[in-house]
């Protein structure tokens, strides 16, 4: 067992089915139930544990566990000593502040305010580099009520869509404190290692594999450094002679949000029997 891969992996919340599914698409092993805490993947060499995810950059700092997949925004707030490896490009979120008739107020503003959240230390962090003194008060959730309940002047918050701050009564203000997404982590400095590497080239995978798709298609050669232009590739593409004289095949990967747009200007250059397919997996 000491020599599995350990891993931890939030267990409730919006970043847990995302990172379950993500790490099911790179071939491991996840759990079943909600109520399993550990999971072992043997295939793989890998344990999995679900924790609470502002706890896991806490263990993953430690160096009780090799890795961990936890929003950018619980890291920075734990103060562990960790390092960033890979972005997942899920859970994406701003901190910001926000407070009654905030559009109008700037950070300064704040001097000598209470501020509620439940990102403390992350808070502390930003109000001190700037030279702002203000009273932080620390609450575990729902910190959007504390300014109506008469506990806070304003709140620094993470705000998807910022609904439940406008049903607050309240407007966000000034830059975003941070911007967050799901990230990777592993003990800062760490030694290389295998297995890391090789989690970390699958999830890279699933990120190429959900952004790009293959794109196949025939045009005739005269027209083929136009039609490598609108498709370049990674690497370059592949293309082959047809049986059809003086014409060729292409194959390249292409951004699966640009396929539609490229597709339409191949036909323009005469390109025929154009294909797009889905990418399941892929190392690059």
């Amino acid at each position: 067992m000491s020599d599995l891969l350990r891993i931890a992996v939030p267990n409730k919340g919006q970043l847990s089915e995302p990172a379950i599914g993500m790490l099911r698409e790179a071939g491991y092993r996840q759990r079943k139930s909600s109520r399993d805490l550990v999971m072992v993947d043997p295939d793989n060499e890998t344990e999995f544990f679900f924790l609470r995810p502002k706890d896991i950059a806490v263990y993953v700092g430690e160096g009780i566990l090799q890795a961990g997949i936890t929003g950018r925004d619980m890291l920075l707030d734990s103060g562990a000593v960790v390092d960033e490896v890979l972005a997942l490009g899920f859970g994406a979120s701003t901190f910001r502040f926000a407070a009654p008739g905030g559009a109008g107020m700037t950070v300064a503003d704040l001097a000598g305010k209470r501020i509620a959240t439940s990102f403390d230390g992350l808070l502390r962090s930003y109000l001190d580099e700037r030279g702002v003194e203000a009273r932080v008060i620390h609450l575990d959730g729902a910190v959007e009520s504390s300014v109506k309940l008469g506990v806070a002047d304003a709140v620094a918050d993470v705000v998807s869509t910022g609904t439940t701050l406008r049903q607050a009564g309240m407007e966000t203000f000034g830059e975003p404190i941070l911007r967050s997404e799901a990230v990777v982590i592993r003990p800062a400095g760490a030694a290389e290692d295998p297995k890391i590497d090789q989690l970390l080239r699958r999830l890279r995978g699933v990120l190429v594999a959900r952004d790009y798709v293959l794109m196949d298609y025939d045009v005739h050669a005269e027209r083929l450094e136009e039609a490598v232009a609108l498709t370049p590739g990674m690497e370059g593409p592949t293309v082959s002679p047809l049986h059809r004289e003086g014409w060729v095949a292409v194959r390249s990967m292409v951004p699966s949000k640009d396929a539609q747009r490229i597709m339409d200007d191949l036909w323009h250059l005469g390109a025929r029997a154009i294909l797009v397919t889905d990418i399941y997996a892929c190392r690059l």
